[in-house]
């Protein structure tokens, strides 16, 4: 069924609601008096700000504030005056009692969350798993869908360690070390060297001691896991919320707290670190005992690769086994499975250290390190496997229960888990191509052939995912002149409409083209899908290209072996090189945004803004994501509107603008439904529609937005059409009921001078929409309407 479009205003807000007409006798409910409102109570409204953070100085417009609950990483502000409002309920009898919950610190508090750009793939691919389509009651599907993007995950842990393995076993101790003119240049490797001839000279020693890198950043990995769940997502949700089976996941006791899943995922992704480190040691050092004709050591080889795929098949089944539980609070930890996975993975990894570890005089490091090439070769293909996979199941999906307006026709999920793997691939590639350019000096790691090459490099696949990059970014291009040209055009198309909307303003045609681009600016947003879909089209095609030749030309694109390059080596040549430093300047270029944020408060916010929308959702997928600030605010909104409504029994709106719009709008949907009908939503420039119910309908699908207007009432949603992320939510009420979306607000607020706006009046876009008068006067009509609610209600079904 099409979404419809936003209703129009519907009767004035304090016109007492009529009830809907349906068939048959309807039995009236007894009245509560634990929803009945005391007339002399203060009325509360709770501001929660949006992306960006702010501060409760300009939340309140007061340079005195006082922080009433909370802590320094979230809280509840007020007004120093109004700190005891609630005695003095006189003060406020025409108004009500403004307070800001401020959650800024969880996502741009401390200088040392700037590391999270690293994990900017894992947060990527659990915002897959979030955005499947609606379920439509096939739950196999469903349940193979979330163990697809699990698998999915899974690939990007394996491949950040091999991408470790690779840096610190194969090009630092098994290439660099091997060659005593890279060694002889780096004093620091100078035990390592084979012309030193120390006790540490053996490939196996050295490969064993460099293990400790990735060995370390998988324990590290582990512990941030670990130490962010304590201290941003296992708060506990606020007590007596009803389940409701046919209701929305958003409102399931469960939802907001994913303890269980996110520790087992955490012990098998710990594993498998592991696991991979422990089989880059064996692989290599078992190939040298079976030529080498070592029975003992072939057969100690043999048995530790054995039991390595037997942990590697147990990491698989607890990722696939359970998902996440929703329907409950949840409170079991699999403690057995939690330590022991990680722990037995621990010990192969050390039996694996002492069997690389034994002395085999005999062994001599050339070339690469065997099992490195394969291992990506076949990370690459398994990630593009089940990406297909999840497209077909999405399709499926999709077609049992289409729904309007639906992002990429429920593609998305798909769509977004091949930009995490690409973004894993070139973090991976810049990685390993940056440091073979540092170890090998002023050569070309790869590119040279003779004796005297000091590095062999990388594996040609990654030198392969470099020479795709320069491709596309030409796709990017071309995508943003595409809609750049598009965007002027309809800025004309625009003008005679904006000019319209003032009929008795005299036109500017400098004014009239700022309002037009504007509003031409902020439709791009609803092109996001198709951006995205040529996008991850390009990347999927571009990586089915680069393993193509990695498997058929096993060799660095563009190296002719004699004479004059043909055209097309000279052009996968030119290719490889660009690419190749495209890719580590990218890489650079994240680590030095991620060291400025680190000193700089004001860039520090500017990526918190990237984890306000990417860690909005719990961790579902992969459990080393940056952590959700949703499960400690959403809690925190939660427990703050049901204690105040229960202790005061006073009308309480929540106004929340932006990201806060999503945050308020979760929170209501925990809170039992007693306390529900105390609260009024107000909404503005909220993506709640135009972005998270295109994107992830299952959530917020338009299903999700009429039961949350069914159980809530009071709600008002204000938008604009200069905003780019805000928009309607195109709610439509049943007969006689309150629209919930206003009528598009007026931006800018005045064309031209005026004597109200004697200055000309900014278009505001996405930003201040308190400024504008509608804001405190849809304020006050919800909280008029909020004692309707408290009246003897009808069971009237809503379909």
């Amino acid at each position: 069924m099409p979404a419809a479009p936003a209703a129009p205003d519907g009767p004035p807000p304090q016109t007492r609601r009529a009830p809907a007409h349906t068939p048959g006798p309807r039995v009236p409910e007894a009245p509560d008096p634990d929803t009945e409102t005391d007339p002399d109570a203060p009325a509360l409204e709770l501001l929660v700000h949006g992306v960006g953070g702010a501060t409760p100085e300009e939340m309140l417009g007061d340079p005195r504030t006082t922080r009433v609950t909370g802590d320094a990483t979230a809280a509840v502000f007020r007004r120093t005056e109004d700190v005891d409002a609630e005695d003095r309920p006189g003060d406020h009898r025409n108004k009500p009692i403004p307070e800001a919950y401020v959650w800024s610190n969880l996502t741009s508090g401390n200088g040392i969350r700037a590391l999270w750009l690293l994990l900017l793939p894992f947060m990527v691919v659990n915002l897959a798993h979030w955005m499947r389509p609606t379920a439509g009651g096939s739950a196999r599907t469903v349940r193979f869908y979330g163990v697809l993007v699990r698998l999915v995950a899974l690939t990007l842990t394996l491949l950040l360690v091999a991408a470790a393995c690779e840096v610190a076993l194969d090009l630092t101790a098994w290439q660099c070390a091997g060659s005593a003119s890279c060694a002889g240049e780096k004093s620091w490797l100078g035990f390592l060297s084979t012309a030193h001839g120390g006790w540490w000279s053996q490939p196996g020693r050295r490969i064993a001691l460099a293990a400790l890198v990735p060995a370390a950043l998988t324990g590290l990995l582990w512990y941030l896991s670990h130490r962010t769940w304590s201290a941003y997502e296992s708060q506990q949700p606020l007590p007596g919320a009803e389940e409701d089976a046919a209701g929305p996941a958003l409102g399931r006791p469960g939802f907001w707290y994913g303890r269980r899943l996110v520790a087992r995922l955490r012990a098998a992704h710990t594993a498998a670190g592991f696991l991979v480190v422990a089989a880059a040691l064996t692989a290599a050092t078992a190939r040298h005992d079976r030529a080498a004709d070592s029975t003992v050591l072939d057969v100690c080889g043999w048995a530790l690769q054995g039991a390595l795929l037997a942990g590697a098949a147990v990491v698989v089944w607890v990722v696939c086994r359970r998902g996440r539980t929703e329907s409950r609070f949840d409170t079991v930890l699999d403690r057995a499975l939690v330590g022991l996975l990680p722990a037995g993975a621990l010990v192969g990894l050390v039996l694996a250290v002492l069997y690389a570890g034994w002395s085999r005089p005999a062994w001599s490091s050339v070339g690469r390190l065997d099992g490195g090439a394969r291992s990506f070769g076949l990370l690459t293909l398994a990630q593009l496997l089940l990406v297909l996979a999840l497209a077909v199941t999405a399709v499926l999906l999709d077609r049992r229960a289409p729904v309007a307006r639906t992002a990429m026709r429920g593609l998305g999920g798909p769509a977004v888990a091949m930009l995490a793997c690409a973004l894993g691939g070139v973090m991976t590639g810049g990685v390993a191509q940056r440091v073979a350019d540092w170890l090998d000096g002023s050569g070309t790691p790869g590119m040279a052939t003779g004796p005297d090459a000091p590095l062999a490099g990388p594996p040609v696949l990654l030198t392969w995912q470099a020479s795709v990059i320069p491709p596309l970014l030409l796709v990017l291009l071309a995508l943003a002149l595409y809609y750049g040209v598009r965007t002027w055009r309809l800025r004309a198309a625009l003008r005679p409409v904006v000019e319209a909307g003032h009929p008795t303003e005299r036109p500017d045609a400098v004014r009239t083209g700022r309002i037009a681009l504007a509003r031409a600016a902020a439709e791009l947003t609803d092109h996001a899908p198709r951006m995205l879909a040529a996008l991850s089209g390009a990347t999927l095609v571009l990586g089915g290209i680069a393993l193509t030749g990695a498997v058929l030309y096993d060799e660095v694109p563009g190296r002719a072996a004699e004479g004059t390059p043909s055209p097309v080596e000279a052009v996968a040549h030119t290719a490889q090189s660009l690419g190749s430093w495209l890719i580590g300047f990218g890489f650079l270029l994240l680590v030095t945004w991620g060291r400025r944020a680190y000193r700089d408060p004001k860039a520090r916010r500017t990526i918190g803004i990237l984890w306000d929308v990417g860690t909005f959702w719990p961790r579902a997928a992969h459990p080393f994501a940056p952590p959700c600030y949703a499960e400690r605010a959403v809690p925190d909104l939660t427990w703050r509107m049901a204690t105040w409504t229960e202790r005061t029994r006073g009308r309480l709106v929540i106004s929340g603008h932006s990201q806060g719009s999503v945050l308020a709008a979760a929170a209501v949907w925990q809170l039992p439904r007693r306390t529900r009908r105390r609260v009024a939503l107000l909404t503005y420039g909220a993506p709640l529609e135009r972005l998270y119910g295109r994107w992830f309908p299952a959530y917020f699908g338009p299903a999700c937005l009429r039961h949350l207007h069914d159980e809530v009432d009071c709600w008002r949603n204000l938008w604009r059409h200069t905003d780019p992320i805000g928009g309607p939510v195109r709610v439509v009420p049943d007969e006689g009921r309150h629209p919930v979306d206003h009528d598009a607000l007026l931006d800018p607020l005045a064309y031209g001078r005026t004597r109200t706006h004697p200055l000309p009046a900014p278009i505001l876009g996405h930003s201040d929409y308190q400024a504008d008068p509608v804001f405190a006067a849809e304020r006050d009509a919800l909280l008029d309407r909020l004692p309707e609610t408290n009246l003897p209600r009808q069971n009237t079904p809503h379909g």
